[in-house]
């Protein structure tokens, strides 16, 4: 840190007036965007650091973007925890640390809200009416081990779509003929009950929870029990049932001999970024495994991160183990420990184990946060360096005091003789906001005018921001944040809009246009378009741009023409919804088949009626008697 220097730029709050207590502690820059969040057990002391002292080269950069600072005071420190978290998850700050999952992971989950569940695999773990394990490492080891499951617990897993055809069917597939669903599609039929068919989901959760003995031992009791009775073809049923049942657990590494619930932390670093590796361990096997990598935009030690971290993971994570082992100790492990207790209901411990085979064991998972680190910085390194180049290629070229951070690029399209959209797609730090793009229907505009249409586009967006601007902070929206550069879709025409609307609301911001031909761009003053050069990192940027811009409109297009593509003139009838529209085409056949139905026939539909088949018949004759007309 002795490279930092004094930052005293934002206004420093008067020490008495910050509360000597445990709480969160906001920055916000200029616009009033929150950019860091923290946590302290004081917050005058903490607050009292960043004024008057050498600071780290990132902590500098974030006191040089700030405008100024608030806090919120917590009941205590483990409020303090949570408060932060939730901060950060709402404001995604720009400078505190990211975490990001290095793959999309799979877990093996059960519907356990439905009536009959159902087992699925999935990428998604925090879903309502779900309990999930894993994750698992790879999605093909996941299928085996539930195509050897179902062999055991038979539980369904096909789709509610399929499940309701077999329902209408009124009889069940092929793996109810084969022993590997209970046929709950069917219950009158198959004879499963709802209390027997929960009962093999219970056995299920609990096998997967890592609870195998007791099922083990219970197989091989049937099995014995069938072969002492002579029943050798139901006895070879168990006997398959097991060794389905052993399969299933070898694909389970077994780690610890003593059987113990630990999760295992691995940590690999460098000044810029760092790797996270966990392995579940449930009754001494691994279950599961999942990576992160961290953008380190924060000024964190190996301790903090840490920290960060447990945090970030059992926040998201509704079970908590017995124990913890980390390869660090974190920052206020007291704190961390109570906050984990609590949400497990009892005594939680983080350990840093010096010898034996939780040593070797977090050597292993170490070992794969380090090859983990290697992978994605082979992968990142030229990306991640381009972006930076890119950015400042662009900035350069254009002759912008600063690269553009915040890039926004608008366009214009026509559906239709009549209809207008603009759409706006928005690049933060060289990378598409998908949250923050944004469609406008034109609506001030007769007819096909590009101008005008993106006049009244980027009068509505900018109008907006000068409206939320003002606003407080909690009120504001995402058109409360100007862009660093304003990117047109055309030429002169369409820049000297853009252009006309920016000055005409007093607001400063850069702007282009963007050419057909990708490597001309116009910009105000000149009279000629700059010609990047082809190859250039700045050409890559807009590139980018011009593709999103024209996926996002090309996706909307397609929505539109699917829409009009389902249109019906049923559509237009009073009183008939989805439901009735559904059950006359299903009883007709087509349009042209009902338009030729008597008021009779179609009033005999379920729910329709003399009084609305009166209506469908005038809606359906009316085009044809007005073009004989």
């Amino acid at each position: 840190m002795g490279n930092g220097r004094a930052v005293t730029d934002i206004p420093r709050p008067d020490p008495a007036s910050v509360p000597d207590a445990p709480g969160a502690y906001l920055f916000r820059d200029g616009d009033g965007r929150v950019i860091y969040v923290g946590k302290a057990k004081s917050l005058r002391k903490r607050l009292a650091a960043y004024w008057g002292r050498p600071q780290h080269p990132r902590t500098e950069a974030m006191l040089e973007a700030a405008g100024r600072v608030e806090w919120i005071v917590a009941s205590g420190e483990v409020d303090a925890l949570h408060l932060e978290y939730n901060l950060i998850q709402e404001h995604l700050p720009r400078f505190n640390v990211r975490y990001r999952d290095d793959k999309s992971y799979p877990y093996l989950a059960l519907t356990v809200a439905e009536r009959w569940p159902r087992a699925m695999v999935t990428r998604s773990k925090r879903r309502k009416g779900m309990r999930s394990f894993g994750p698992y490492a790879h999605a093909y080891a996941i299928r085996e081990t539930l195509d050897a499951l179902t062999r055991v617990f038979p539980v369904r897993t096909c789709s509610n779509g399929f499940f309701d055809q077999r329902r209408r069917a009124g009889r069940p597939c092929l793996y109810y003929d084969i022993g590997r669903c209970a046929g709950p599609c069917v219950p009158e039929k198959t004879g499963v009950t709802d209390q027997s068919y929960r009962e093999h989901v219970d056995r299920l959760a609990d096998f997967l929870a890592g609870n195998h003995r007791p099922i083990l031992r219970e197989l091989e009791a049937e099995m014995g029990s069938a072969s002492a009775a002579e029943e050798y073809e139901k006895a070879a049923r168990f006997r398959d049932r097991l060794t389905a049942a052993g399969k299933a657990i070898e694909s389970q590494e077994m780690v610890l001999s003593p059987r113990e619930n630990l999760d295992v932390v691995g940590l690999d670093e460098d000044d810029l970024e760092a790797a996270f590796q966990v392995f579940f361990v449930r009754r001494g096997r691994v279950t599961g495994r999942r990576g992160w990598v961290v953008d380190r935009v924060e000024d964190l030690d190996a301790p903090a991160l840490m920290a960060s971290f447990l945090e970030q993971l059992y926040m998201e994570r509704d079970e908590v183990p017995a124990r913890v082992l980390v390869p660090v100790w974190p920052r206020d492990r007291d704190v961390l420990e109570e906050w984990l207790s609590g949400r497990r209901g009892s005594a939680v411990r983080i350990a840093l184990p010096e010898r034996g085979d939780k040593r070797r064991l977090l050597r292993v998972v170490t070992t794969n946060a380090k090859e983990a680190f290697l992978r994605h910085k082979l992968k990142r390194a030229s990306d991640f360096a381009a972006r930076s180049r890119a950015l400042a290629e662009l900035g350069e070229a254009l002759g912008l005091a600063q690269p553009p951070l915040r890039i926004e690029a608008y366009d214009v399209s026509n559906i239709g003789p009549t209809a207008t959209v603009g759409s706006m797609v928005v690049f933060e730090d060289g990378l598409p906001k998908r949250a923050d793009y944004r469609r406008f229907e034109i609506k001030g505009v007769p007819g096909q005018d590009d101008f005008a249409s993106m006049e009244e586009m980027l009068r509505r967006r900018f109008a907006r921001y000068l409206k939320e601007r003002d606003q407080p902070a909690s009120k504001r929206r995402r058109f409360a944040y100007p862009p660093s550069l304003v990117v047109v879709d055309g030429g002169r025409g369409q820049l000297n809009v853009a252009l006309r609307v920016l000055d005409g609301l007093g607001l400063g911001i850069p702007a282009v246009g963007l050419a057909k031909r990708l490597e001309e761009v116009y910009v105000p003053g000149q009279p000629e378009p700059l010609r990047i050069e082809r190859g250039a990192e700045a050409l890559f940027v807009l590139q980018h741009v011009r593709d999103e811009a024209h996926r996002f409109a090309v996706e909307y297009h397609r929505k539109l023409r699917e829409r009009r593509a389902m249109a019906s003139p049923l559509d237009d009838v009073p009183g008939i919804g989805p439901a009735r529209k559904k059950a006359l085409l299903r009883r007709f056949g087509s349009l042209a088949r009902l338009a030729r139905a008597s008021e009779e026939e179609i009033a005999a539909t379920p729910g329709v009626g003399p009084r609305l088949a009166a209506e469908v018949t005038d809606r359906l004759h009316r085009p044809s008697e007005a073009a004989s007309a």
